[in-house]
């Protein structure tokens, strides 16, 4: 019986020692949770950034294929013609 009347005088100390823990953990979690948002938000702007940076090559490859395209569609369409005077001439000489 000599224990038990020691005892309620730890109580205040145990309890404010596990309510500083309750505490430390709730905000170390916090913390935690913090970091894990700005992680993903750096992840995600820099996942959307190489996106941008992908569309802008792909619409510039476009943009070059497209004139490459014009190119040789005009290139085609002298050789034609040339090949059509050619074949004139060819004509007219046998």
């Amino acid at each position: 019986m000599n224990l038990s009347a020691a005892e309620p005088a730890n109580w205040p100390g145990t309890i404010l020692t596990l309510g500083i823990l309750v505490l430390a953990t709730i905000l170390i979690i916090a913390v935690l949770a913090t970091f894990h948002e700005f992680r993903k938000l750096k992840v995600s702007a820099a996942q959307d950034d190489a996106l941008r940076q992908l569309v802008r090559r792909y619409e510039h490859l476009a943009e070059n294929t497209l004139d490459a395209q014009q190119r040789v569609a005009a290139d085609l369409s002298e050789l034609r013609s040339r090949t059509t005077s050619i074949e004139q001439i060819l004509r007219t000489v046998e």
